[in-house]
């Protein structure tokens, strides 16, 4: 019996022992490594903007109007097609323009053959003169009517050309490349010299109407610029200048008007909506940083550098914001490396396993993470193994002391 006593005690001693191991194994591991991506603090320029919501006006959209009088008998574009410049859009009668010419004519023919009559009649009358049948003073009368009837000539030629003109301006053309808007007049119409037909609209050249609130107005300036972007161009902006300021306020929104003319190379239509960004003034040399690296903690605002393969926090207060990128003012060297990818994840003093952006993770290279992973399991059939052998130990251990026991009892 006294055997029995020490042989249990070494095997509880060894299952004791293997069950601290496993503990601190535990221990060991600790917390797996987050995966991240960095980038770099950088220094540069930023530029301090008004933001707002535009709309986009043609500057060029006239109503195309009747240039003689005449019923409407041709409508060749209508409401949204597109013309070029010299493009048939309409025609109206022009039977009563073509008799006018036909009488406009019919005069400076009449004109120039009485012209000529009074031409052969001054010059005989000359040679009269210098005979000394008639008097000087005949003479002039058949001059000043000579040069009475240039002049009726001239002004027939004149109605007819005018006549000539009004007959072809029954037919209505293009001034420009554009788009027809409205169709106002219709076939069988009877429109007047300066009654509308159509109205056309250009949008090579566009104005941004950008409403400001009334507190901008001082730093707002004619000649500043301007970055618009459209929903039409994802990813792409239009530079402008401001090219008037109205100076008043609109009296429904109480909003200061800014004009901004630009080039609509980029296929924009008129109507639509732009977000205009007037820049106001520029910061060189700030600190800017993703802003996906900036995160909120109950310190504040954090911004995790990575060093020596740990992420530390630092406390920082930020500016302005400008595409995707935020302003440092304080708490951060420029150059410094942060995490971007998985910054919301970190606690300070975290371990890190950092990744190229873009690239996944080797193949059959396990991270730091995945490698912890293995040995935590490893460790884990070990440990079992150990205690599998270990921990049935006393019970076979006693389990033989008693078979002997009996057997000496036995003998």
């Amino acid at each position: 019996m006294c055997k029995i006593v020490p042989i249990i005690l070494i095997a509880a001693s060894l299952a004791l022992g293997a069950c601290e191991r496993k503990v601190e194994e535990k221990k060991s591991s600790g917390r797996p490594a987050t995966l991240i991506t960095t980038t770099q603090a950088k220094a540069g320029t930023l530029e301090i903007t008004e933001e707002t919501l535009g709309t986009l006006e043609a500057l060029v959209d006239p109503k195309i109007g009747a240039e003689i009088a005449g019923k409407v008998v041709t409508i060749a574009a209508g409401a949204g097609k597109a013309v070029r410049k010299g493009d048939l859009l309409a025609i109206i009668d022009d039977a009563d323009a073509a008799l006018q010419h036909r009488a406009d004519e019919a005069d400076r023919k009449r004109a120039e053959a009485l012209l000529a009559q009074q031409e052969r009649v001054f010059e005989r009358q000359q040679q009269l003169v210098q005979k000394g049948f008639i008097s000087q003073n005949a003479a002039d009368d058949s001059h000043a009517q000579r040069d009475a009837l240039r002049e009726q000539v001239a002004a027939a030629r004149a109605r007819g050309e005018q006549s000539r003109r009004n007959q072809g301006k029954a037919r209505v053309v293009a001034p420009f490349d554009g788009v027809v808007e409205t169709q106002i007049a219709s076939v069988g119409d009877y429109v007047k010299v300066g009654d509308p037909l159509l109205q056309l609209v250009s949008s090579q050249r566009l104005r941004a109407h950008l409403p400001f609130p009334e507190s901008a107005a001082p730093r707002l300036k004619k000649g500043q610029s301007v970055i618009l972007s459209s929903p039409l161009l994802p990813g792409s902006e239009i530079r402008g200048t401001v090219s008037e300021i109205k100076p008043g306020v609109s009296e429904t929104g109480r909003a200061l008007d800014v004009l901004v003319d630009i080039e609509n190379t980029a296929g924009l239509r008129p109507g639509g909506t732009v977000n205009a960004a007037v820049v106001v003034a520029r910061r060189e040399e700030a600190i800017l940083v993703p802003e996906q690296s900036v995160v909120l903690r109950p310190a504040g605002k954090i911004v995790y550098v990575i060093a020596d393969g740990k992420a530390i926090q630092h406390i920082v207060e930020v500016g302005a914001k400008r595409a995707g990128l935020v302003e440092i003012l304080k708490g951060l060297p420029a150059g410094a490396v942060v995490a971007l990818d998985g910054a919301g994840f970190l606690a300070h003093n975290a371990a890190v396993t950092v990744q190229e952006r873009g690239k996944p993770a080797a193949a059959g290279k396990p991270t730091k993470t995945e490698r912890s992973g293995v040995s935590e399991q490893a460790n884990a059939r070990d440990s079992g193994r150990y205690a599998g052998t270990k921990s049935q130990s006393p019970q076979n251990g006693a389990a033989k002391v008693q078979a002997g026991a009996k057997a000496e009892t036995g003998k």
